[in-house]
């Protein structure tokens, strides 16, 4: 087939998906991206218009479009009906704007869950990066259908749950030797916003020190404000034990930081996926993560006591636990538990879940469920 991939908040996890399916599948995957500087605001509100001024520009017609939830694909679709008709098409969410925990300043937009429902319902087939994430949204529509006076459209989410399928994000397979030092490193990979809870993870670390337990500290992820003044507080607090700070130059230095780690911490209110744990568990590396939210789905149900933590405040304990334990974590299999994550196992569901959307008779025989 002829894919074209419609990513208009081209960056992040979507932008990982987007190019790992693209370099992997057996079919032809064409991207059609926009920058995140625009940001996603934007991109929901607008970016329908400019993806099917492009894509009615186009020298080739599709046998199917997917877009992320960062695009309005009713108005795409109607927008480009004439020149595309019954094209099949399907929306992959990497998050939403149902659940998406809001700061507290902040009132949500219900615009924008409109958005989200309304691409789920236009879809032929709606795709969710975890299980827990397809239960959050389709748990989340009777909330929002139900604001309204009349006219609820109710009996419209059985619809949407009955076209849904999760498909998790892939990852490359690791390929670097371990290279675990002493004292053990830390690692903290995740975006630099509210929602990871950054001041969570500093304060834990405090606690840490106060304990007299020595460690390193590797923290990555995505800038979204490298002058943010948490974590330039952080960096000068910590700048004797840091290994290395900020976004990582390209996958191979990014990689060589999950190699040298021996920990990886998440504090997150909000996680769909958890793309950067699988990472790091890919490399060897223990994950320290909060019992809530797509984590205790990530890992064995006999891991739970080991790797996770039930308040915020529990933190500071199970890292200083797993530092004492941490040669007898080391032995575990981690990359085996991210290893159905690598794009060489999961390209094929990809690939068959598409081809049964873009043939809907055969749609019984190849639906991909996990």
């Amino acid at each position: 087939m002829h894919i074209l991939w419609l990513d208009p908040f081209h960056g992040g996890s979507h932008a990982a998906v987007a190019l790992g399916y693209a370099a992997h599948s057996a079919h032809r995957v064409e991207l059609l991206t926009m920058p995140i500087a625009g940001g996603w605001r934007w991109r929901m509100r607008g970016a329908a218009v400019s993806m099917a001024r492009r894509v009615r520009a186009h020298d080739a017609r599709p046998d199917l479009i997917i877009a992320s939830d960062m695009l309005d694909l009713a108005t795409f679709r109607g927008l480009t009906a004439d020149c595309f008709g019954k094209l099949p098409t399907a929306i992959y969410f990497h998050e939403n704007q149902l659940t998406y925990p809001l700061p507290p300043e902040r009132t949500r937009d219900l615009s924008f869950a409109w958005v989200n429902y309304t691409s789920a319902l236009a879809a032929d087939a709606v795709i969710f990066n975890s299980a827990f994430h397809q239960r959050e949204f389709l748990a989340a529509l009777p909330g929002l259908l139900g604001r309204y006076h009349d006219y609820q459209e109710l009996e419209s989410i059985a619809a949407i749950a009955a076209k849904s399928h999760v498909l998790p994000p892939g990852i490359d397979s690791a390929s670097l030797d371990s290279l675990k030092l002493h004292p053990p490193t830390l690692l903290w990979n995740s975006r630099w916003e509210y929602d990871k809870q950054p001041a969570v993870f500093f304060a834990a670390l405090e606690q840490l020190e106060q304990r007299g337990i020595t460690f390193r500290l590797i923290v990555a992820g995505e800038h979204i404000d490298p002058a943010a003044p948490a974590f330039v507080a952080a960096r000068e607090r910590w700048a004797a034990t840091i290994d290395h700070w900020g976004y990582a130059p390209s996958r191979a230095a990014y990689a060589k930081l999950l190699q040298r780690a021996d920990i990886v911490v998440s504090t997150a209110a909000q996680e769909f996926f958890g793309i950067s744990v699988i990472e790091a568990m890919a490399y060897g590396c223990v994950p320290v993560l909060p019992r809530r939210l797509t984590y205790p789905e990530l890992l064995p149900l006999d891991y739970h006591t080991d790797c996770l933590y039930d308040r915020d405040d529990e933190l500071a304990d199970r890292l200083a636990t797993t530092i004492s334990q941490l040669d007898r974590l080391r032995k575990r299999d981690w990359p085996a538990i991210a290893a159905p994550y690598a794009w060489a196992r999961l390209v094929p569901q990809y690939d068959a879940l598409f081809e049964s959307v873009q043939q809907p008779t055969s749609s019984s025989d190849n639906k991909v469920t996990r």
